[in-house]
């Protein structure tokens, strides 16, 4: 075979490997995996995106906590409490683009995404509500504040808005657990209370702590796993404020009150073997 004859032959299964390549990518199921990795990578793309606002949401959260635990060193509550509220509306935007990013999807697809952020919002709102009504706010009244109004403008020629109404519901899981880590707060909130010189406060939460722990008993196995994982953090923050409870009406003309923050803060609670079992 002379060289002509070999680059004839070359230049014809270069052709054939071509037409067998177009005829590949013209395949349906070429076609029909191409629309499938569009759709699962603009699946993840959004998924990233409620990581990052679930990531700002817990953010806020927690500095709206924190500020909440200055009610009790600051002669006006109402300020620190207005602050709080303005500060939760910021937290509101960002729920509201969550919401926005899960129109038209399957909530529960997207769920790990931002249920971080909604626990830590639901425990800021629920010490919030505990300081200024000293009582257990719902999950009906969580979902109401996630009510959103949004404007549909109109095209240019009729210069008309429509009003829109958005709804994130708050699951009934993320709720549970959000009010679980509030019992926490709950318990710093006595210990910072005393150190104040407040001796109701610690037994109000521990009437309070004590509803709530037996609401979560109710629930027992039949409850989300987490719960039961938190149940035992639950039991010591109720047992501290118990213990503390306890102190004050015992021993509380013997110890100077500028002393007791600190025996309480220091102080372990012993909790029952079978108690701590989760």
């Amino acid at each position: 075979m002379n060289k002509q004859e070999a680059g004839h032959l070359q230049k014809n299964a270069g052709a054939a490997l071509h037409s067998e390549a177009n005829a590949v990518l013209s395949s349906p199921v070429i076609a029909a995996f191409k629309v499938f990795q569009m759709e699962l990578d603009t699946k993840h793309d959004k998924y990233e995106r409620l990581v990052k606002l679930s990531r700002d949401v817990t953010i806020e959260s927690k500095r709206t906590i924190f500020l909440l635990h200055r009610v009790t060193s600051v002669p006006d509550a109402e300020a620190i409490l207005n602050e709080a509220d303005v500060k939760l509306d910021g937290v509101r935007q960002k729920i509201h683009q969550i919401a926005e990013e899960l129109r038209g999807e399957d909530i529960y697809q997207f769920h790990r995404a931002f249920t971080a952020g909604i626990q830590e919002f639901v425990e800021a709102a629920s010490f919030q509500h505990y300081i200024r009504h000293r009582n257990l706010i719902s999950l009906k009244e969580i979902n109401a504040r996630l009510v959103f109004r949004t404007e549909d403008k109109g095209s240019a020629d009729t210069l008309s808005t429509e009003s829109q109404v958005l709804t994130f519901q708050v699951m009934p899981a993320d709720y549970l657990l959000g009010v679980a880590d509030l019992t926490g707060e709950l318990m710093r909130l006595c210990i910072s209370s005393v150190g104040n010189g407040d001796m109701d406060t610690p037994f109000q939460l521990s009437q309070f702590l004590r509803q709530i722990h037996d609401g979560f008993s109710f629930i027992g196995n039949t409850g989300p796993y987490e719960v039961s994982k938190k149940l035992h953090t639950l039991r010591q923050s109720l047992g501290k404020v118990e213990d503390a409870c306890y102190t004050l009406r015992v021993r509380g003309s013997e110890i100077p009150k500028h002393m007791l923050a600190d025996l309480f803060s220091s102080r372990n609670t012993h909790m029952d073997p079978e108690e701590a079992v989760v």
